[in-house]
């Protein structure tokens, strides 16, 4: 990357979505998180729609909607707090890194770049050998990985 900058925030950011990398593999409880710890301290729906300052049928519509996914992340908050925890929030990488994801997406793109103009050369009887051609794939996924031209997400 020409950019320092960028490459710095990268690095970053990188090192700062790490902490959440071991949560990759964890899973929501079935019935929702909120449930679940509130069935863990024995706490009634009234108690615990008292804590929040809601109805009870109001909590339940808060288990309801983290279970179905359609809660916000206010309501989370909020309900963390009256369940004395505090919600965390981030994203992991699923390629690792945010580095490695770029690289792949860069690699991706090099491949199809490279693809296109063997095939063209093949029709001009010019055929690569597959060195050649991993050899091309590689500058070229450096060269865009150099660039982050606008096109890379495209």
């Amino acid at each position: 990357m020409r950019d320092s900058r960028h490459k710095l925030m990268i690095e970053q950011l990188d090192n700062k979505l790490q902490v959440y990398y071991p949560l990759l593999n964890l899973t929501v409880p079935d019935r929702g998180w909120l449930h679940v710890i509130r069935k863990a301290y024995k706490m009634s729906l009234r108690q615990f729609s008292e804590r929040l300052g809601v109805t009870p049928p109001a909590v339940e519509g808060y288990e309801k909607r983290e279970k179905e996914g359609n809660i916000t992340l206010k309501s989370l908050e909020e309900a963390g707090k009256a369940l004395n925890m505090k919600l965390v929030y981030g994203f992991v990488p699923m390629g690792g890194s945010i580095e490695k994801t770029i690289e792949n997406r860069a690699r991706e793109l090099a491949l199809e770049i490279v693809r296109t103009t063997s095939t063209t050369m093949a029709l001009e009887d010019q055929e690569n050998t597959n060195d050649r051609l991993k050899k091309a794939v590689d500058d070229k996924t450096k060269q865009i990985i150099e660039e982050m031209p606008r096109y890379l997400w495209d």
